[in-house]
């Protein structure tokens, strides 16, 4: 058999090389306009099918490929958030984002070897989940209007095409949501001063110290946490450093055996959880003032799948 290149397979390779090379941003967006990586795995999914649905000649008419996936896998997004507001209001308890774990800790669904850069998201401010948090409260005009623009760097006639409003009115709905985000912003503590402050949260609740605790914690923290319904966990917010700390004390109570992990959490210092070795719940913190503002933690197993499924490879 010849198996020799037909004339013009090298330039359907380097296309193909060049549409796949894409998937990393798509996932980077649908996960920051969805907060949920697996809907934004889904989102991925889709976009390429619809792709790949073209004909060669529909395709080769495309000027830009990857202006053209971004576009679709915007649209997708905006769909999805759209019809995100109803399956929340029927959600079990409070709804937080999906956590992400550092590079070094993804896990390889595969079973082994090291992880693709592809399916992972890079993590900096704009995953972190204060910031994701705050791109829940925004319409989902706003919240893609904003990603694009200033997370992504797209212009306003771009994010015009995927919103379906005119560059003016996304610019005001930019401008909307940079509002929101600037009135939730606290000062930034340095890395190492959240990472002592988380590291310290871990000890006084080990020590099962109630006072440490409420020294560590801002007068006003609130604790916010995900079950989906499927684990128990607190259907409410937990408000007030003195509440918080007593609840996770009780915590400590009840599970005896349950180890607490200081990782890497969207790109900020955070705990996770194991029962028998297997993680049960992540906990990503918003620290400020050199207090715990805020404390989320995860307990749906649906959304701990990056966490649990495979092998986790070493942390750094």
């Amino acid at each position: 058999m010849d198996s020799r290149s037909e004339p013009g397979d090298a330039g359907v390779d380097q296309d193909l090389s060049a549409i796949v090379g894409e998937r990393r941003h798509l996932l980077n967006l649908a996960y920051r306009l969805l907060g949920s990586f697996s809907e934004a795995e889904d989102v991925v999914q889709e976009t390429y099918a619809r792709w790949y649905a073209m004909s060669r000649p529909q395709q080769e008419a495309v000027e830009s490929p990857g202006a053209w996936l971004t576009t679709v896998a915007g649209r997708v997004c905006l769909d999805v958030l759209g019809s995100a507001r109803a399956r929340r209001e029927r959600y079990v308890g409070e709804w937080v984002p999906e956590p992400l774990p550092g590079r070094a800790e993804w896990i390889i669904r595969s079973g082994g070897g090291t992880a693709d850069p592809a399916d992972r998201v890079t993590l900096d401010e704009s995953v972190s989940m204060a910031f994701l948090v705050v791109l829940e409260q925004m319409t989902p005009a706003e919240r893609v209007a904003f990603v694009l623009h200033d997370v992504f760097c797209h212009s306003f006639a771009e994010v015009a095409e995927i919103v379906g409003r005119t560059p003016a009115a996304c610019r005001q709905l930019a401008s909307s949501a940079r509002r929101r985000i600037r009135a939730s912003r606290a000062q930034t503590e340095p890395a190492a001063r959240q990472a002592r402050l988380v590291r310290d949260f871990k000890q006084a609740w080990e020590a099962k110290d109630i006072d440490a605790l409420i020294r560590l914690l801002d007068p006003a923290v609130t604790m916010t946490a995900d079950g989906g319904g499927l684990v128990s966990t607190a259907l409410g917010v937990i408000e007030g450093s003195a509440q918080v700390a007593r609840y996770a004390v009780r915590i400590a109570e009840w599970a005896p055996a349950l180890e607490l992990l200081e990782r890497t959490v969207n790109g900020t210092p955070g705990l996770v959880a194991q029962q028998d070795g297997v993680i049960v719940t992540v906990a990503a913190f918003d620290i400020a003032g050199g207090r715990i503002r805020r404390i989320w933690a995860v307990r749906n197993p649906d959304k701990l799948r990056p966490w649990t499924a495979g092998e986790a490879a070493r942390p750094e």
